[in-house]
């Protein structure tokens, strides 16, 4: 056994992967992250010829080696099976020249899937391995997707119970409608007024209330996160950027060792992060072009080196991407520092206390395998209405602002590598924008009328998740500020 992970805040911290996917977060703050990342272990042609759950036993193997191999393919095995409606898991659809990743596939018809399927068996497999008898609080926040991923994935989990919170009026109907439905004797989601960060911030706060953890451990539970600050999260969002490649690989659309783009809509970093990740195991990764929406918070940090999210918080129609904190970008500032805890740490509480960090010149110049760009709410409504018309096929608002960077990023730079874009959401997660977008007479419709026509102008069938809330009774209905989300948590448990 030899890969540890570290605190991005404490050079002392080290704990084996196990031990990392259950505390989710280090007790002081910072995130886990490999020691080293390791290189792939068998050749691009051999991953072209397996499986989506073979690449992905290849890859976890490398980054979780103190499961053993028999544990790992359970996992595996359990994750990835008839809850995903295409026998590839994450096909590829070819558009305007470039290569959709569809991550929409799961029971929740949104990317969150491709991890939170697996998250659950990755941690109650942690649990045993390092005899934990106290049950599992997974405490979450949610800027739409991650919510219901997490609360499918976890439900009627044994030993462990899931709490979600989300900004009561920052995420679209149909995201709401599919937590507030949510069934389960272990599932609690509750509406904050405020937004996502509010959210994020108030997560972590509980997560480092050292009285908070004592009180918790006396009457048996320990906390944990499904948020993609859990390394659980992030190491199986690796894999679908290698099967991509090995798909286009294995369908001769490229030659092994030829390099690609990889375009990915991002909010709280994790997605982007996953794909930097395999470009150092080994991909053959070209740029990582960061697209944002209107919060673009990465965009100008990509531009200037300074973080700075005091500004005005723009609510999108690409809701999981309305973000101010990136929280995973904080791995990857570890790591342009020379994986220096101290100097990460000093940035993270100037973010803190200032709501700003700028990075040195020498960190900057380590940033060079990324692009960033951002796409306005007319740009992206143009290109779902264009791509639909020109070609059939239909986007969320979300793929939609990566596809319209991608565009920046060719007119930037007239690069023509081959190019993989991810396909974070299903269209009919987001249907009245979606819809919108190409015609605005289509919103006198009700959300389900919407749903029905989206389908007559795809030609792609409503997914089950879809018709599963059409007649839904709510089953969660709690409201709180920001200031009450620790008695909330407390009323919960009991404490």
């Amino acid at each position: 056994m030899s890969m540890f992970y570290r605190s991005t805040r404490d050079d002392n911290v080290k704990v084996t992967a196990s031990q990392a996917i259950l505390k989710g977060l280090a007790s002081d703050g910072g995130l886990f992250v490999p020691e080293n990342i390791p290189t792939f272990d068998k050749s691009l042609e051999e991953l072209s010829k397996m499986s989506y759950g073979e690449v992905a036993y290849e890859v976890m193997k490398l980054m979780l080696d103190d499961f053993t191999e028999e544990e790992l393919k359970d996992c595996i095995a359990k994750a990835y099976d008839s809850k995903f409606d295409t026998t590839e898991i994450a096909p590829l659809v070819k558009a305007e020249g470039a290569y959709f990743l569809e991550l929409f596939h799961g029971s929740t018809i949104a990317f969150k899937d491709m991890a939170l399927s697996i998250l659950p068996h990755l941690l109650i497999t942690s649990a045993k391995k390092n005899h934990v008898q106290n049950e599992i609080v997974i405490l979450t926040a949610t800027s739409g997707d991650t919510g219901k991923a997490a609360l499918a994935g976890f439900a009627d989990v044994k030993g462990t119970r899931i709490i979600v919170f989300y900004p009561k009026n920052g995420v679209s109907p149909i995201q709401e409608k599919q937590m507030v439905t949510q069934k389960g004797d272990n599932t609690y989601v509750i509406g904050i007024h405020g937004n996502f960060d509010d959210a994020q911030t108030g997560v972590k706060k509980i997560f480092g209330d050292k009285e908070l953890e004592k009180v918790m451990n006396s009457a048996g539970f320990q906390f944990s996160s499904a948020n993609s600050i859990n390394i659980g999260r992030l190491v199986p969002q690796i894999v679908y950027y290698v099967y991509a490649y090995t798909r286009l690989l294995a369908n001769g659309e490229i030659q092994a060792g030829e390099k690609i783009n990889a375009v990915v809509p991002t909010g709280n970093f994790g997605n982007i992060l996953a794909a930097f990740y395999a470009k150092n195991m080994g991909l053959p990764i070209n740029k990582l072009i960061c697209a944002s929406n209107e919060n673009k918070v990465l965009y100008d940090f990509f531009q200037t080196g300074e973080y700075d999210r005091n500004r005005d918080f723009v609510l999108t129609t690409s809701p999981s991407m309305d973000i101010l904190i990136s929280s995973n970008l904080e791995r990857l500032i570890y790591r342009v520092a020379g994986n220096s805890a101290d100097k990460n740490a000093e940035l993270m509480k100037s973010l803190r206390e200032t709501g700003k960090y700028e990075i040195t010149p020498e960190m900057k110049a380590q940033l060079s395998d990324f692009y960033g760009n951002y796409a306005t709410e007319a740009e992206n409504a143009e290109t779902i209405k264009r791509l639909y018309e020109d070609t059939g096929y239909v986007i969320d608002t979300h793929t939609s602002v990566a596809a319209t960077v991608y565009n920046k990023y060719k007119a930037d730079t007239k690069d023509e590598t081959k190019t993989v874009i991810a396909s974070t959401a299903s269209p009919y997660k987001f249907t009245r924008s979606v819809m919108n977008s190409i015609d605005p007479k289509y919103d006198a419709m009700s959300d389900f009328e919407l749903v029905d026509e989206l389908e007559k102008i795809s030609n792609v069938k409503v997914p089950q998740a879809i018709e599963d809330i059409r007649t839904a009774p709510v089953l969660h209905d709690t409201q709180c500020e920001v200031n009450e989300m620790c008695d909330s948590v407390k009323k919960i448990l009991g404490l």
